[in-house]
């Protein structure tokens, strides 16, 4: 049946694969939650699934210790109270690697075609996860929908895209025949299998679980390995919904379902390590703070480990003539879901004598002033303004915007917006603060959260050259640029390649450079501390299996 799985879904495996060559625009799945793709009745039906999970136990076949796990607060009010399995780690891990044999079996096109089933599925479920990422993490509801739904899914789509690709480098059989002369040939028959590492361990996000968590669970599921699903506590739904699709499909095809298991933790009694120090655990995929983040690789010797952790994503801004497109464009980049995205701007260097703005000089304050305007006129309108920030997901995040405050001169103080459907529910707009450049402890380190720093260079040049020091010390996700001089974009480029971050220039119109575009964007590089893996490359693909010969 999986290979009539892959039949069935090879033509949009094929376009994937083409699409991740090209690096052009492809999308698998569409975006806009609109009822003539999705059904007429798919926005309620996916509200009712979402709330059938409610105040409940949710079920899930898997080997657990035969307590329940939960402790989801929904940032918009919703009441979650949902009763997961606690998981029985020894259990759990030997279930897992128990049903590999069997999946390896099915060879790298019949893996593909369950991966794309499940794609499918999941696509077809957009709704209820789009509620639930909403929900969990405080997302307005159209970014849930897109990120947490269609981009998520184009994500794993990627991510099979590689490892099929990178699987079916070789061939399975070979006819090895060499000449002897006057004697006859050598001949042997060969036999290559793509073996996956073992157990993979997929650690989940609090902001993003889907976006974040789909590239390593499809990678290390359509290369040959079993994935345990450690949700974050605040966010454990939408890979919950994920974990029982992915084993829906598995029983279907005559997998055991225990190939993906989902366990389920609190902040107060955390259980990763455990999972992440076992012997059989061969690949960890995590998204969160630097400091896990690096206790992960130092400890883990045993996997694979590939992490996205902190970084101080920045902006240069140059002489440029088109100053309202700036603040337009980078209004728009500081709001989006509260600045509570990996990809976000923190640093803005700006130089202390101004910039070039159509012939005129501009000065710093103008310039700073300019963006902090840009983004109350954004933001003026509350209906309009919930809808791109959503909402704070955790109170420390609000702590750490009193905590910005204090480091300088506020240039634009964060206002409370009510938000008009859910009562009770506050919005904060971003901080913007001044900071002078030679105060570089103050801005090199991530303040994850609405908090932005306009800083005074002496120029453009230290600019640079501060933007290269924070960000090879301290990693980043994003870099953005804007200037009219060539040679000052060629000075970035090359000082971003050193820097080992993607670039973004001269963004002004429906672009941002916190967005990242599945099979065209790479999202981080794996060059520079914030990550030390891409989304999605051959590198991230290939360390997950390994090629097996026999010869006969």
């Amino acid at each position: 049946m999986s290979l009539e799985l892959f039949e069935r879904h090879q033509e949009k495996l094929d376009q994937a694969c083409a699409a991740a060559r090209s690096r052009g625009y492809w999308s698998a799945y569409k975006e806009m939650p609109s009822p003539r793709v999705y059904g007429e009745s798919a926005q309620n039906d996916g509200i009712k699934a979402f709330q059938s999970h409610l105040g409940k136990a949710f079920e899930i076949d898997q080997p657990h210790n035969g307590t329940t796990k939960g402790s989801e607060d929904g940032p918009f009010g919703v009441t979650f109270d949902i009763d997961y399995p606690a998981p029985d780690v020894n259990a759990m891990m030997t279930a897992a690697k128990a049903a590999i044999p069997a999946w390896r079996k099915l060879g790298p096109k019949g893996r593909a075609g369950v991966c794309m089933e499940v794609l499918e599925r999941l696509n077809a479920r957009s709704f209820e996860i789009a509620f639930s990422v909403m929900h969990t993490t405080g997302q307005a509801f159209m970014m849930a929908f897109q990120a947490g739904g269609a981009h998520a899914q184009d994500r794993g789509l990627e991510a099979v895209a590689y490892g099929y690709d990178e699987m079916m480098r070789h061939p399975e059989t070979a006819d090895w025949v060499k000449p002897q002369g006057k004697n006859d040939p050598l001949e042997m028959k060969k036999k290559f299998t793509a073996v996956g590492r073992g157990v993979a361990l997929m650690v989940g996000c609090a902001t993003f679980p889907t976006w974040n968590g789909y590239p390593g669970l499809f990678a290390s599921l359509v290369t040959g390995n079993a994935v345990i699903v450690k949700p974050h506590p605040r966010a454990v739904l939408p890979l919950a919904i994920t974990v029982r699709v992915i084993r829906d499909v598995l029983s279907e095809v005559g997998i055991d379902p225990n190939l993906v298991c989902l366990a389920v933790d609190t902040l107060e009694a955390p259980i990763t390590k455990e999972f992440a120090t076992h012997p059989d655990t061969k690949i960890i995929d995590f998204t969160g703070s630097s400091e896990f983040g690096n206790w992960l690789e130092d400890n883990c010797k045993q996997a694979q480990v590939y992490t996205e952790k902190a970084g101080v994503n920045a902006i240069i801004i140059d002489d440029f003539d088109d100053i309202k497109g700036i603040a337009r464009n980078l209004s728009f980049t500081f709001s989006l879901y509260s600045g509570q995205m990996c990809t976000t701007p923190q640093n803005i260097f700006i130089p202390k004598g101004g910039i070039d703005v159509n012939g005129e000089n501009m000065s710093f304050d103008d310039v700073a002033k300019a963006i902090a305007t840009g983004v109350e006129k954004f933001l003026s309108v509350p209906e309009r303004a919930v809808e791109v920030l959503g909402t704070i997901q955790n109170k420390a995040i609000l702590d750490r915007m009193e905590q910005a405050k204090g480091l300088g001169e506020v240039v634009l103080d964060t206002t409370q917006i009510d938000h008009p459907m859910f009562k009770g529910i506050q919005c904060h707009t971003p901080v913007i603060v001044k900071l002078n450049g030679d105060e570089i402890d103050k801005y090199s380190e991530e303040l994850f959260g609405p908090i932005v720093f306009v800083i005074a260079t002496e120029d453009t040049a230290d600019s640079i050259q501060k933007m290269r020091k924070t960000i090879s010390e301290h990693g980043a996700i994003t870099l953005g640029m804007y200037s009219k001089n060539e040679d000052v974009i060629a000075q970035v480029e090359e000082a971003a390649l050193e820097a080992g971050v993607n670039l973004s220039i001269n963004l002004t119109g429906g672009v941002f450079v916190n967005q990242s575009a599945a099979f065209s964007d790479f999202h981080a590089t794996g060059a520079n501390p914030a990550a030390n893996a891409a989304l999605t490359d051959g590198n991230f693909v290939s360390g997950r299996f390994r090629v097996m010969q026999s010869r006969r």
